[in-house]
């Protein structure tokens, strides 16, 4: 497959941008925001991290005319029946920040003991060659982690700041760029994704 010079990325996500501009840095690729191209965030109506992340290439990429890449992802609490999953950015509600959805997340397990507080990151990588494409490709990487009790760390966002890592033996917000990305579901989606387009 011959991989596109440029995409649009659908995501209005400053952490998502970043992270995702920084693994595909040594590709080749550029990849140009949908905000640098005034195209509004889409309604995520999905009931699925597949079904969003398709519903927002599909809106980049009819309005821009260039291939589309969309990021759907979120945490998925097994004390909370996966909760908050596909609603991890809003789940202190519309306008939520990732401060107040921690928050939320902690004071929901506050009781809850350390041993029934796993955790994973999922996320879903859409890539579309143009907004009609029948056959996208499909990415889907997962991070195993518990929530921790407290936030520890400064990098990264979201909830990074109390996803504890136990092969790191530390939150996610204290990794080091390398090291988050070559771990985090968002990581193992673009590594499968450059095996798509051969990259």
């Amino acid at each position: 497959m011959i991989h596109p010079k440029q995409l649009v990325l659908a995501s209005a996500n400053p952490g998502k941008i970043k992270e995702l501009q920084e693994l595909l840095a040594d590709q080749g690729i550029s990849i140009l925001p949908q905000g640098d191209l005034n195209i509004p965030d889409i309604e995520e109506t999905g009931l699925t991290f597949v079904e969003n992340a398709i519903l927002k290439a599909r809106n980049a990429a009819a309005l821009s005319g260039l291939p589309a890449i969309a990021d759907d992802s979120g945490l998925e609490v097994d004390y909370l029946l996966g909760a908050p999953g596909i609603y991890s950015a809003r789940y202190a509600g519309i306008g939520a920040t990732d401060s107040t959805n921690r928050e939320k997340l902690l004071a929901a397990l506050a009781e809850v003991p350390t041993e029934s507080r796993n955790a994973r990151y999922q996320t879903v990588i859409v890539y579309l060659r143009h907004a009609e494409d029948p056959t996208p490709i499909i990415c889907q990487g997962t991070w195993e982690g518990r929530i921790a009790l407290e936030p520890k760390g400064s990098e990264g966002f979201g909830y990074d700041p109390i996803f504890y890592v136990p092969e790191t033996d530390c939150h996610a917000a204290e990794l080091d760029k390398a090291t988050k990305h070559s771990l985090s579901h968002r990581g193992k989606a673009i590594a499968q994704f450059l095996q798509h387009m051969k990259l």
